[in-house]
């Protein structure tokens, strides 16, 4: 779908409650859920929505079995309608695919309810124009050619993280969402989510309670993706599309292993982008990057333009940090967070009101929810995809340091290393046809 063709909000809400009126089989009755009264919301205000990829983190959002922060997933929100779910393996889309209908016949009370439809290919997903957003589970090596070719189709974007395994994939991937004027939420939910523990420490740091900010213990090293085989061929899966699992990645047999099979790498490309969206948002720099790389006493180091430091390591200390935050060190005191802490020296810098300080700081206390009210208003989300291109781009640029083993200078704004031809390679990789960006 181009721009040109690319419909509106409210056209794209009237297709959803038209489609979903035809998927449906009412009783006599119409029962008020359908038609917004008690406290429902009506079918032409809800949010139509396909997911692609229901195995492990897709399936967790669909349904609430993690990740999404509330209970039920998305299929329990009234303001959201799912229209379809798409994996390469049958069992795996009929699953969820039944999940969907069955929740939604109970939650209406009658009639027989047949508003899901199961694909295996994604473009048959994308081709629907009755589906507004979509939310992308797949495997890393899929995220940023659906990410590409959801924008083309006038759909929103939510992406699990990794959102990219490539630099150059990454910046297709921005100039996509933006070209065609599509939300992008990036699953870095550490922004929006865990009792605002993140954004507390980000504003300690901004307001200077640590005083000036001289070093990072990032907890995780940076990462890049690598194509991989694993075992022996094995006898395939009645029901799974081999070719189209593997898409973009170069063929191989199938080996018995079903998920995130071509990546293991370099560093920590799976973890590394929560601390990385994370550190770049403390440092202001959601818009820009480290400028220079190195290794030293075998541990990955970051400067920022600013002289902070990144180390790429726990603290001497350890503690906080190991999941998904970090420790920032000031002239005054310091600040540690991860997902179940948040601490501070001195202490009491944490208790203390922050005063105003003029630091504009992203808001969001639910990352799906925020999602959802972006795709409604237009707004730019909190993880939006300049702030999940800088991201990602930080952790591939760790990755790149730890292949080449040299000092590496960065340009932020040409995104590109400075006198490096080997390493300037290293930002984009080959793609199994016909899947490019």
């Amino acid at each position: 779908m181009k721009a040109s063709t690319v419909t509106s909000r409210r056209q794209f809400l009237r297709r959803g409650a038209r489609a979903l009126g035809a998927a449906v089989s009412f009783p006599a009755v119409i029962p008020g859920s359908a038609l917004g009264r008690g406290g429902f919301t009506s079918p032409s205000e809800r949010i139509t929505m396909g997911f692609i990829g229901v195995g492990g983190q897709g399936g967790g959002h669909l349904v609430g079995k993690a990740w999404t922060y509330l209970k039920g997933g998305y299929v329990a929100r009234d303001d959201v309608q799912i229209l379809a779910v798409c994996d390469a393996r049958r069992n795996q889309r009929e699953e969820y695919r039944q999940i969907v209908d069955k929740t939604y016949a109970s939650k209406h009370g009658k009639g027989s309810y047949t508003a899901c439809k199961a694909y295996t290919d994604f473009r048959q997903l994308l081709a629907r124009e009755d589906i507004d957003a979509v939310l992308i589970g797949t495997p890393i090596h899929w995220h940023g050619v659906m990410t590409v070719m959801a924008a083309e189709a006038g759909k929103d974007i939510y992406c699990e993280k990794p959102t990219a395994i490539t630099i150059r994939e990454s910046q297709a991937m921005l100039s996509a969402v933006r070209r065609y004027g599509r939300v992008f939420q990036a699953g870095t939910q550490q922004r929006s989510e865990y009792g605002g523990k993140f954004r507390i420490a980000c504003e300690l740091v901004r307001a200077g309670r640590i005083g000036k900010l001289k070093e990072v213990y990032a907890y995780r090293p940076g990462g890049s993706f690598a194509w991989h085989r694993f075992g022996q061929p094995k006898p395939m899966p009645d029901g799974l599309d081999w070719d189209l699992y593997l898409g973009p990645a170069p063929w191989v047999p199938y080996a018995g292993v079903a998920h995130g099979h071509m990546f293991c790498g370099i560093g920590d490309i799976n973890w590394g982008p929560h601390h990385y969206d994370f550190i770049q948002w403390v440092l202001d720099a959601d818009r820009s990057g480290p400028v220079e790389l190195w290794i030293e006493y075998d541990v990955l180091r970051y400067r920022y333009a600013n002289g902070v430091v990144v180390h790429c390591c726990p603290h001497p200390d350890s503690g906080v940090g190991g999941s998904g935050g970090a420790r920032f060190v000031g002239t005054d005191g310091w600040v540690a967070v991860d997902r179940g802490n948040l601490i501070a020296h001195p202490s009491e810098m944490i208790r203390v009101p922050i005063a105003p300080t003029g630091v504009d700081i992203y808001r969001s206390d639910s990352h799906s929810g925020n999602f959802l009210d972006c795709v409604r208003t237009r707004k730019r989300p909190i993880c939006d995809i300049e702030t999940a291109h800088r991201a990602a781009s930080a952790v591939l640029l760790g990755g790149i340091a730890l292949q080449v083993k040299r000092r590496l200078t960065w340009d932020p704004k040409r995104e590109r290393f400075e006198g490096d031809d080997e390493a300037n390679r290293l930002l984009s990789a080959a793609f199994r046809p016909p899947w490019q960006v």
